[in-house]
């Protein structure tokens, strides 16, 4: 196996994890306390997860060939919560990352070191991954610490329990 095809083994298995994680995080909420938020200015899950998925389907549609800021994409929109329910939540998180993972995995090796455009900034390829494994690890980071704050003692830990 060459280093690019490692490296894409590696980070698609690093982000589905991710994935899964927030899944599981978000499986523990009643339905209400994914919309929760501390404060005016705190983000709920409901509207991390509508930020993620506009980012996913900018920055993903058409990689190669247009910048990832998509004119069309209102990001401040994304933290406006619209959203009623579980069902809702679940479907705009799937179609982000259903964007994302389709042309994810249509990237080989020999497209690391291709230059794609973010916010008309010229990025490798790896870059670009890199840059998103970051900002995705950030919010799904967020669902967590949320989510195991609401659930308090009642929390299913994601990992290693304490102690073992």
């Amino acid at each position: 196996m060459s280093i690019g095809q490692e490296y894409l083994k590696v980070v698609r298995e690093r982000f589905l994890e991710m994935k899964n994680t927030a899944e599981k995080a978000m499986e523990q909420l009643p339905e209400e306390e994914l919309f929760y938020s501390l404060n005016e200015e705190s983000n709920s899950i409901a509207i991390i997860v509508k930020h993620m998925s506009g980012n996913m389907v900018s920055r993903w549609t058409d990689f190669f060939t247009s910048d990832g800021e998509k004119p069309y994409r209102n990001r401040d929109d994304e933290f406006i919560n619209d959203m009623n329910s579980r069902e809702e939540l679940i479907a705009c998180w799937e179609k982000g990352w259903g964007t994302f993972l389709k042309t994810f995995y249509e990237i080989t090796e020999n497209d690391l070191l291709k230059t794609v455009t973010i916010r008309n900034e010229p990025h490798s390829v790896i870059q670009a991954i890199e840059r998103q494994m970051y900002h995705y690890s950030y919010h799904v980071g967020q669902i967590v610490y949320i989510a195991k704050q609401i659930r308090s003692t009642d929390w299913k830990t994601l990992t290693i329990p304490r102690r073992k």
